[in-house]
């Protein structure tokens, strides 16, 4: 199948790009870069060498294809919908331009008004565990955002099978890597020197809550913190359960829900160094990692991702596959690296 790529050169799209190349059911046509037109695709991607001889092109230069991925910033697709949306028949976007199902959401979070409105219900959210039946009929995906990924995939079946006690708030921190910023926080990450080491990242009124309540049904409280990691996100979630829920009761929520999923894994071991999830060594994979302790009836959930792969291009590959009728895993069966 023959895809394209709007929006190459920054991490998102250049993970994007590292995946697709392994595909075993893709060919990346064209990929765009405005500002590094004409430039191979190594120069931003240096990790990509020998991997590929592409070049970036334009939007203007782009030709039809099956498939089209869009990695732009946000609030860019949705201003050239129209223009994009005729170059294939599928499209899987990255951005957060149609995430959300209310329209006055995306005034409120985004301080934007939407253009297309009529278009938001033709999107199903990228969260594949949650939609993978609607992604089997669907022409457009939209990408979940990573926080909110790695918020709701943890919640999402305890919420699901009633275990929550919904009259009680739900509380949840994320420990994030500067690459969630893009290229700039990263490398100011690198080069404290240049602006401060990276430090608080949205203490209240973070974007992806619009997505996290959307999905889950329930206010969130929410907080995201930027730490000295370049991938990864680490998610502590409080919330209530009934008071009959046992931890076996807890343990079978997640084997109901999750047992058959293929980038799912709890992860709550009684010995080892890694007894809870851990982003590190996580990073390059697709999974989710899930842990939890339960004392009376408050439960700590804890959840781990790779930003950049669950939380973006290997979610929208994962989207791909399902939309598409690939096998599920293709191109994204990578384990992950120990010791980091």
């Amino acid at each position: 199948m023959k895809v394209s790529i709007v929006g190459a050169s920054g991490y998102g799209g250049g993970e994007l790009l590292r995946l697709l190349l392994n595909h075993p059911d893709v060919e990346v046509h064209q990929v765009t870069s405005e500002r590094n037109a004409g430039k191979p695709v190594t120069r931003v991607h240096p990790n990509l060498r020998k991997n590929t001889s592409l070049n970036f092109c334009m939007v203007k230069e782009l030709e039809k294809v099956d498939l089209l991925f869009v990695s732009l910033p946000h609030t860019q697709f949705m201003q050239r919908f129209d223009e994009l949306s005729g170059l294939a028949e599928r499209i899987v976007d990255l951005s957060a331009d149609f995430r959300l199902k209310d329209m006055a959401a995306y005034q409120k979070w985004y301080e934007v008004e939407h253009p297309h409105p009529d278009k938001l219900t033709q999107f199903v959210y990228g969260n594949v565990e949650l939609h993978r039946e609607e992604m089997k009929k669907a022409r457009y995906i939209s990408g979940a955002g990573c926080n909110a990924t790695a918020t709701i995939l943890p919640l999402w079946p305890l919420f699901k099978l009633g275990a929550v006690d919904t009259a009680l708030p739900v509380v949840a921190e994320a420990k994030c890597g500067s690459s969630e910023g893009g290229n700039a926080v990263s490398e100011a990450s690198h080069h404290p020197e240049r602006s401060g080491c990276v430090r608080s990242y949205k203490p209240t009124g973070h974007r992806h809550i619009a997505e996290m309540e959307q999905e889950l049904g329930h206010r969130i409280y929410f907080s995201a913190t930027s730490i000295e990691m370049v991938r990864g996100i680490l998610v502590t979630a409080h919330l209530f359960v009934k008071p009959e829920i046992t931890e076996k009761d807890i343990w079978k929520v997640y084997r109901q829900v999750y047992g058959q999923e293929p980038f799912i894994r709890i992860v709550k071991e009684k010995q080892g160094i890694y007894r809870f999830p851990e982003p590190k060594i996580l990073a390059g994979t697709n999974y989710c990692d899930i842990g939890f302790e339960l004392d009376g009836t408050r439960l700590v959930v804890v959840s781990a991702i790779d930003n950049l792969m669950k939380g973006a291009g290997g979610q929208a590959v994962h989207a791909m596959n399902v939309m598409c009728g690939f096998e599920e895993t293709a191109g994204l069966t990578f384990t992950g690296l120990h010791p980091v």
